[in-house]
């Protein structure tokens, strides 16, 4: 059934602590005419929390659906814990699924519907009641397992999915959206939940989402999607910090993007040649030869401001707009115009004044330009 959780018992082959391992091979999918997965390569690994990040449209939920089975891939292969799953049925994969939509069964008790999938697998009802029970109780429903769907709020339903999906003590958890339904209230309190509750119980776990800020306060990794492929994967500070390209540095939050030359290492960090100025920054991949195009990216939070020409980008300001806790700070360099974000109590140049741009190397990342 598409619209159940469909999970299998974990394999007994693999240590309980060396489960979840996933990995896609070239992972590729037609629908509609349109290649929407265009040759995926991703490993996780045992207990890490995954996020594929995109708009809409970018291939991550159908990337999802492959891992879990509701689709056939037209190319490449699924592996989890060493064993090919490619063909294998949803409900022999040793994963949980949870939906954007909760998609529990309205005419069963919550208990009951926790316990479909034990059911399913034909586990004995005494057990059976006893596992529905304990998982209920994790996701703070216990009180709960009488009710139907209907008389539970949306965030309630969602632990319910939750708890259903963890029952059969998935190897993998796959989300798709799961928070999407819910007010911004409620969307961070129940997301913080599942964190913790993940981080708990260990269960490689991974998350469909287009929230930037979801994913970087949830993710061990992120792997950040357009156009059916990945442009990069990493660790949310590093996706954050020093993106590898164009659309990393935009989708995620604001950025200035300069394009230059560079110029070779240095003590402080690699060097580029912005217009007539000299800066440093932090190769996203690897080390650009010297005087080759590059771009460097750094968030308007990162750039410093001080008075008169110096060591850095030098320029005049445009104009300065309070923002209540900070200060934007636009200034025209030859570079082009860059922005800073300060402190609401920085001392604020006046508009027109000669300023010169700063930040630290480790703050500023380098790609060749496309």
């Amino acid at each position: 059934m598409n619209d159940t959780t469909q999970t299998a018992a974990a394999t007994t082959a693999v240590p309980a602590a060396e489960r979840g391992r996933l990995r896609l091979s070239g992972l590729r999918k037609n629908l509609g005419g349109k290649e929407i997965v265009r040759g995926i390569d991703l490993l996780t690994e045992p207990g890490e929390f995954l996020t594929l990040l995109g708009p809409s449209g970018c291939g991550k939920s159908t990337t999802l659906n492959m891992m879990a089975g509701h689709l056939m891939p037209d190319g490449g292969s699924i592996e989890v814990d060493g064993r090919d799953v490619t063909t294998v049925p949803p409900h022999r994969r040793a994963m949980g699924m949870v939906f954007q939509s909760y998609a529990l069964f309205p005419h069963m008790t919550i208990a009951e519907n926790v316990a479909f999938g034990l059911r399913m697998r034909k586990v004995k009802t005494p057990l059976r009641r006893k596992k529905a029970a304990d998982a209920l109780e994790m996701v703070g429903l216990g009180s709960m397992s009488d009710r139907h769907p209907r008389q539970l709020s949306g965030g309630q339903q969602q632990r319910a999915a939750l708890a259903r999906a963890l029952v059969v003590e998935p190897d993998l958890l796959l989300l798709d959206e799961p928070f999407s339904n819910l007010d911004a209230q409620l969307r961070v309190r129940l997301r913080d939940e599942v964190v913790a509750l993940q981080r708990r119980i260990g269960t490689t776990t991974i998350l469909v989402t287009h929230d930037q800020e979801e994913a970087l306060a949830v993710s061990h990794r992120i792997a950040v999607m357009a156009d059916g492929v990945i442009h990069q994967l990493d660790d949310p500070r590093s996706i954050y910090q020093r993106p590898a390209t164009d659309f990393v540095a935009e989708f995620i939050g604001e950025v200035n993007a300069l394009d230059g030359h560079a110029a070779g290492p240095s003590p402080t960090g690699y060097l580029c040649r912005l217009a007539d100025d000299l800066v440093a920054a932090t190769p996203a991949a690897n080390l650009p030869a010297e005087g080759q195009a590059v771009r460097l990216y750094v968030r308007p939070e990162a750039v410093q401001i001080t008075p008169g020409a110096g060591n850095g980008l030098t320029g005049t300001v445009k104009y300065t707009r309070f923002l209540g806790t900070r200060v934007r700070c636009d200034v025209v360099t030859k570079a082009g115009t860059i922005s800073a974000t300060l402190p609401f109590d920085a001392q604020v140049p006046l508009e027109g004044a000669e300023v010169t741009c700063t930040w630290r190397s480790s703050d500023a990342s380098l790609a060749v330009r496309p």
